[in-house]
């Protein structure tokens, strides 16, 4: 690749303060575009002949994908998140956006029965997955279970835009925001490229989606990351349409007395999921659906694998 230049977005759309995007060359009408969102490492690659549109296009898209973390984040003071916080125990409503959240994240409950759930994000304060091997005791966790609990929510599906939270519960769009973004991403390119002949793929942290076949009528060649390798293929897959993603505990877990504890929680136990395999990679038609999919099979642990033959969608799955 080629170093073209760096892409200079305005502060006023960087209220994370990444880094500025930068722009390769990849061939003679084909580009890629490197940015941070998301704890992630992301990319959107480009085949366009109209570079300035492809500039107009990237930059567009990468706002809107730093404007979903920002507005979700729960490290920010000033933002959504936090204000769907700051009034517990009594009624707000939430815009249009986040009530069409809420109403995917109960789906996921109920397709989960109950294993799939966003309030569960507290329980982070009990567990840090960073390879060490520090267990928490019972009763750390025992102390935040109360406050854990779709059902302990007021909301309904009848009226998604109005919510009443629990005093001491929060929610944590953690699990299908990252994926959300990446769709949001590609639909921004194809608008913003309409009116030229354009091939786009999408990818932020493994999870990617395309707008179709290559110019040249080939599909993209994408890799699936190793479980044992760091920054190595485990295998690589042609995409031609939709969207993968994946999900697994390579980068996230908890190694005690040859005990590998994921990531992946039991909001009912709170402890992790136990049995389940290293990684699940699954494609569907959407990012945010993909990423729901490989989540509930992951939930399901050693019975992963019937979950997805079960739903009859392309994955590929590792132990």
């Amino acid at each position: 690749m080629t170093f073209i230049e760096e892409l200079i977005i305005d502060s006023s759309f960087n209220l994370s303060k990444h880094p500025n995007p930068s722009l390769w060359r990849e061939g003679k009408h084909a580009y890629q575009i490197q940015f941070e969102c998301m704890a992630s490492n992301c990319s959107i690659l480009i085949e366009c002949e109209a570079l300035e549109l492809v500039k107009t296009a990237a930059k567009n898209a990468i706002i809107e994908a730093w404007r979903i973390e920002y507005k979700y984040s729960r490290y920010q003071k000033n933002n959504t998140f936090s204000d769907i916080h700051s009034t517990p125990d009594c009624w707000q409503k939430l815009d249009n956006e986040s009530a069409q959240l809420m109403i995917f994240a109960n789906q996921a409950y109920n397709a989960s029965q109950g294993l799939f759930d966003i309030t569960s994000g507290i329980l982070r304060e009990a567990w840090t997955f960073n390879g060490n091997d520090k267990l928490p005791l019972q009763n750390q966790i025992d102390a935040l279970l109360p406050y854990v609990g779709w059902k302990k929510l007021t909301w309904s599906t009848e009226a998604p835009e109005q919510l009443k939270i629990p005093l001491g519960m929060e929610l944590d769009f953690g699990g299908i925001g990252k994926e959300y973004a990446v769709d949001k991403v590609l639909t921004i390119c194809c608008q913003t490229l309409a009116s030229k002949s354009a091939a786009i793929l999408v990818n932020c942290g493994g999870d990617l989606t395309c707008s179709g076949v290559r110019l040249n009528g080939e599909s993209w060649k994408v890799g699936i990351e190793s479980i044992s390798r760091h920054n190595k293929a485990q295998q690589i897959i042609a995409l031609s349409s939709g969207a993968l993603a994946t999900s697994g505990d390579s980068k996230r877990f908890l190694l005690k007395d040859g005990i590998r504890y994921s990531h992946v929680l039991n909001p009912i136990t709170g402890w992790p999921i136990t049995d389940a395999p290293r990684s699940i990679t699954v494609a569907a038609p959407t990012c945010i659906n993909a990423g729901i999919i490989a989540t509930l099979a992951l939930l399901q642990g050693k019975h992963a694998e019937s979950f997805l033959a079960s739903i009859k969608t392309p994955y590929w799955l590792y132990n």
